[in-house]
């Protein structure tokens, strides 16, 4: 499972031309950017005459994610996650609807990975180093990855409505793989409430497009080649009215006697993935969704991803290692939003 999701994804000022509703000229692109859950955010949205408060609408944005934040960082010691993970009791406890909503879908997500996207891993990614409790860059021993694998598992999470109990006190539940995205579509959504209908959003690598640049021409973005000497584009894609997310093993990892260690790791084996696929894009019309999939496919590697999306009718994009430098595969699904 992945603990830090990489910025994979370029978004860019690329558009069709000649086939979209002309550019208005009382139209105008604004750019909102912060920081939010350990990385940053860039909005831009499209807006008409001066007819939105932007001030307002930034406060607004930032108080919705300073809550996702308090709900379920790792690295706030007193956030409700955090409190969750530390309390010694197996008892349900109350959580917030927030929470509720992404640990569900972390809970479907992982149980139709068959546990490669877990939540629940965090045990064996702090014990990598790649977690909040970070550590030296040393590779742990057998005996130290197995004891933190009896830690860990989706089965040992319940959740009943907005009850959330763990049957092991030293459960430690991480939604780094999947509250950016979360965070992501309640930006949108609250953008569509103001009124906003074209847009951008992104945080931290995790995007959700809607509608068209002031322009009156489609969103376009940019796919990275998994190189980590430089950031050079491998495809151009349109995304249309969804949300994308890319994961891949190329920007955090670490180096031991000549040996990479990525921050991408397997609950099965409890050690960091070591196959040819290095990255995976997926378009879904939900952030929190999309960051999932391309987690769980990451881990999963090229031929089980590529079975995987298929039979979930998932819009994928697989890049993987050859020996003459990098291929691709995509789904049927995916084809459409090829520029």
């Amino acid at each position: 499972m992945i603990q830090i999701k990489l910025i994979a994804v370029i978004a860019m000022l690329l558009v069709l031309t000649g086939c979209f509703p002309g550019s208005d000229l009382a139209k105008k692109e604004v750019l909102l950017q912060g920081r939010t859950m350990g990385t940053t955010y860039n909005i831009k949205i499209v807006v008409e005459n001066d007819s939105l408060d932007v001030t307002r609408l930034e406060v607004k944005i930032d108080k919705m994610l300073k809550q996702v934040n308090q709900e379920m960082s790792t690295y706030i010691p007193d956030s409700e996650l955090s409190r969750f993970n530390n309390m010694s009791s197996t008892e349900p406890v109350e959580i917030s609807a927030g929470l509720q909503k992404v640990l569900a879908e972390a809970i479907r997500l992982g149980k139709i990975s068959e546990g490669k996207l877990d939540v629940t891993a965090g045990a064996v990614i702090n014990l990598w180093g790649f977690g909040a409790e970070l550590r030296p860059e040393i590779i742990p021993t057998d005996e130290e990855i197995a004891n933190a694998k009896a830690n860990i598992g989706i089965n040992k999470l319940m959740l009943d409505g907005h009850l959330l109990s763990k049957s092991i006190p030293d459960l430690y539940v991480d939604l780094s793989t999947i509250a950016k995205g979360y965070g992501v579509d309640l930006v949108a959504e609250l953008l569509v409430e103001q009124g906003v209908s074209n847009y951008i959003v992104e945080i931290g690598g995790e995007m959700r497009l809607n509608g068209f640049k002031h322009t009156g021409e489609l969103w376009h973005v940019a796919i990275e080649k998994p190189i980590t000497e430089q950031r050079v584009v491998h495809q151009i894609i349109v995304p249309k009215n969804n949300a994308l997310a890319t994961s891949g093993d190329y920007r955090i990892f670490f180096e031991v006697d000549g040996q990479r260690f990525s921050h991408i790791i397997d609950p099965d084996t409890g050690k960091p993935i070591n196959h040819k696929l290095v990255s995976v894009t997926v378009i879904h019309p939900s952030s929190m969704t999309a960051d999932g999939l391309s987690t769980s496919m990451m881990v999963m590697g090229e031929k089980k991803a590529m079975e995987f999306a298929n039979k979930h009718d998932i819009a994928a994009l697989f890049i993987f290692k050859t020996e003459d430098g990098f291929g691709e595969r995509f789904t049927v699904k995916f084809k459409q939003y090829l520029k």
